[in-house]
């Protein structure tokens, strides 16, 4: 799960390097460097939801654990 988690944090700073670098130098015109800016920007969204939902999935299978205060009774 550790693997999983840093894979994915790492594809979304790559996914929002890319917009960066397509916001720079992405294009002749303005409409292919914004539209190149957007898909990059929407993978990153993806990519978060995917981290996120993943998270939840392996919580709920029990694969991670909450830590902190304990619940109350």
């Amino acid at each position: 799960m550790n693997y999983l988690v840093a894979l994915a944090f790492v594809a979304i700073l790559g996914s929002l390097g890319a917009a960066l670098f397509f916001m720079l130098r992405g294009g002749n015109t303005a409409e292919a460097k914004t539209k190149r800016m957007a898909n990059a920007l929407a993978l990153r969204v993806g990519f978060s939801v995917l981290l996120f939902v993943c998270i939840l999935l392996a919580w709920k299978l029990g694969y991670i654990h909450p830590t902190g205060l304990p619940q109350g009774k």
